[in-house]
């Protein structure tokens, strides 16, 4: 599903990423620990290609070499093959949960009506049925979040990377916010990328990668 061999990440003379190999497999719950400043997040972001690796000898997703994809490309691919979630959903303030979910399928140009009867299918799924027609203000931090889980399922990617997702969210909004990413799993049969700080979550993973001073120090 996922393979990188040897990235580096500089800022100026910063090396933030310094050489990290790694392969994932499809349908893994893998999640990336270590302190603040080890470099986990710049490692999302190349990975979930919203950044670019200063160098690196391989990075593949889904059988794709990303490195080798023009930005167009690039963009399309992502749109098709990658989910995100983030610690701060990131919805739109002034769209709906509804069309929030929508907007993914709709910049990839899918019917409108089937992209609309999709998201509420997932919507329900997630247990927001009843917020629909909701604005993100008129939630609780946790239904954000699903809206943001929806968002991110709404083009059935392969892959989906999270960013402390449930660093935002109290403890029992948290400890729902796992257990679903292992039931879409189970269900979808899809990838997850998880950097979080939580320990529960990330000893519930099939998979735990720590990183310490830009590198995968122990798995």
């Amino acid at each position: 599903m996922i393979i990188a061999k040897n990235i580096h990440k500089y800022y100026g003379d910063l090396a933030v990423l310094k050489g990290v190999d790694l392969h994932i497999k499809k349908s893994e719950i893998v999640a990336i620990v270590g302190p603040s400043g080890a470099g986990k997040t710049t490692l999302l972001q190349i990975l979930g290609t919203l950044d670019k690796p200063t160098s690196t000898d391989k990075l593949v997703i889904n059988d794709i070499n990303i490195i080798n994809l023009k930005d167009k490309a690039l963009s399309k691919f992502r749109n098709k093959h990658i989910g995100f979630i983030f610690q701060f959903h990131q919805l739109l303030p002034e769209f709906t949960a509804l069309e929030n979910v929508c907007i993914p399928a709709f910049i990839a140009n899918k019917p409108k009506q089937k992209v609309i009867a999709e998201a509420k299918e997932i919507l329900d799924f997630l247990g927001l049925s009843d917020r629909f027609d909701h604005k993100p203000s008129e939630l609780s931090g946790g239904e954000q979040q699903r809206v943001a889980v929806a968002r991110a399922l709404i083009n059935k990617p392969d892959v989906i990377f999270a960013d402390e997702p449930s660093g935002n969210l109290d403890t029992v909004a948290s400890k729902s916010l796992h257990e679903l990413f292992f039931t879409l799993r189970d269900q979808f049969n899809q990838t997850f990328v998880i950097v979080t700080h939580n320990e529960e979550l990330a000893n519930m993973a099939d998979r735990k990668l720590e990183m310490k001073d830009g590198l995968i120090v122990r798995s």
